[in-house]
């Protein structure tokens, strides 16, 4: 076990884990910041999506000995009241059905976004492609990307 002081949604936490732990689970279990879903464990679905630096990261295979000082947002972090223009376009578009995959494509859009807030149709399949949507909301996803690009997404 080791103590870590980590910056999660811009406060300070403090957990003690074994350092192999992924970050998935120090976010879920430790801190119940429970928004960051478990798909696959081995960083192939997207649905552990959260933000390292601001960098879109799968959570669930990067040990919290690998994260230092860096800052980690997740999707609770992303907004107070759910108003941060991707997930203002995520509800315009009715993106959602079950919803277990959208807090992964929230994040990867949303860090996408803002290296590229003007993105062709080409861009968003490329980056998107690694989050899976097991009901097939793509094109609803792509509509609402589109629909957040340069709004300060």
């Amino acid at each position: 076990m080791a103590d870590y002081n980590l910056n999660i949604n811009g406060k300070n936490q403090q957990v003690q884990v074994d350092p192999s732990t992924p970050i998935l689970w120090v976010l879920r279990d430790h801190l119940k910041l429970v928004g960051t879903k478990y798909g696959c464990g081995i960083a192939q679905c997207g649905a552990c999506t959260i933000h390292l630096e601001g960098l879109a990261v799968r959570s669930c295979s990067i040990p919290i000995s690998a994260v230092g000082n860096q800052a980690i947002t997740t999707i609770e972090g992303l907004s107070e009241n759910g108003d941060h223009p991707v997930q203002k376009a995520w509800i315009e578009e009715d993106v959602y059905q079950c919803g277990y995959c959208q807090a992964g494509q929230i994040m990867q859009a949303t860090a996408f976004l803002k290296n590229n807030p003007n993105p062709s149709d080409e861009d968003i399949d490329a980056v998107m492609d690694g989050n899976i949507c097991r009901c097939g909301t793509y094109t609803r996803v792509k509509k609402a990307i589109k629909n957040a690009a340069g709004k300060n997404a």
